[in-house]
């Protein structure tokens, strides 16, 4: 899964997130990264991000 690679993810890019309180149903949002926050090379649950509006969560997908 290529979300789940750092390498995969650049700051500016537009993603899918789930945040922590969006865990059990799943629901995503979207908007720019900002900041990757996950410092390992890869993670099994997706890369942690912060986005352009200071949300927080792991990427699930990428928005072209």
């Amino acid at each position: 899964m290529p979300h789940r690679k750092r390498a995969n993810i650049r700051v500016g890019m537009h993603v899918g997130i789930v945040l922590k309180e969006d865990q059990p149903t799943g629901y995503i949002t979207y908007g720019t990264v900002q900041r990757i926050l996950t410092n390992s090379a890869t993670h099994p649950h997706g890369i942690k991000v912060r986005l352009d509006t200071r949300e927080v969560g792991r990427v699930k997908e990428f928005v072209t």
